[in-house]
């Protein structure tokens, strides 16, 4: 049974790394996330089913019929979601899962942590891998001052001119630019980056990061032309830099 948190106690929302792919947990996560888990019954998750597959990977002795699980995503009610932290209102503590690296971080689960804090509820968060940062980490660009802009227009014009925007605002402020795109889409993105970015811009593509098929690779636009790599279905975050301007 899961223990109530002491009157003395605040609940905690753990906010809670998950793997980036379907290598084992514990190659990539620390021993902190599964002694998190294994006391918790509540969780706020993106995906209910992925969920329980993560957390019974993690904790497998946890019996799966005394979770309860609220799943925030984009067909989520909005008055439902006023009601997902009453666990914690009764002296629950809380887990929130993405359905893959960091929640809260291009993830919907940020609402719920905005929530915990207008409720004077702690708010931890924990160790894990994030995808952007790893990324970032791998460009060899400027990680003093970047940016992440999400998914660019699907408009090819809106498109073309949000590059030249941000490729202008890069060199300006000598500022890096990341983005993640739909895995199926990614092939069209590079060719846009290729398209509509100078030759000597840096343009860095991650994929498959942790997995045994990650592949990272950093070169100027000019050099991306004669790169061939296949992105299809492959999860991957782009980033580049322009010199500064003069």
């Amino acid at each position: 049974m899961e223990p109530i948190i002491t009157p003395k106690d605040r609940p905690v929302l753990y906010l809670i790394p998950c793997t980036l792919g379907e290598n084992p947990p514990m190659e990539v996560l620390p021993l902190t996330i599964r002694k998190t888990i294994e006391p918790l019954n509540h969780f706020i998750v993106e995906n209910e089913k992925e969920a329980r597959r993560f957390i019974k990977r993690i904790a497998p002795q946890k019996k799966q019929d005394e979770l309860v699980l609220f799943p925030l995503n984009k067909f989520s009610d909005p008055m439902e979601l006023q009601n997902y932290l009453d666990p914690m209102e009764k002296g629950y503590s809380m887990g929130l899962l993405s359905d893959a690296g960091c929640p809260g971080i291009a993830d919907p689960g940020a609402v719920m942590v905005k929530r915990a804090h207008a409720k004077d509820f702690i708010v931890k968060p924990l160790v894990g891998p994030s995808s952007i940062l790893l990324a970032m980490m791998a460009s060899g660009m400027n990680g003093q001052s970047f940016a992440f802009n999400g998914y660019l227009p699907i408009d090819k014009q809106e498109r073309s001119r949000a590059l030249k925007r941000l490729e202008k605002h890069s060199g300006d402020y000598d500022q890096t630019q990341a983005f993640i795109e739909t895995p199926y889409r990614n092939e069209q993105l590079l060719n846009d980056f290729i398209k509509n970015l100078s030759p000597s811009t840096q343009l860095s593509v991650a994929c498959n990061l942790t997995l045994p098929t990650e592949w990272i690779k950093t070169a100027s636009v000019k050099q991306w032309k004669k790169i061939k790599v296949d992105l299809q279905k492959r999860p991957a975050i782009f980033l580049f830099h322009k010199e500064l301007s003069i």
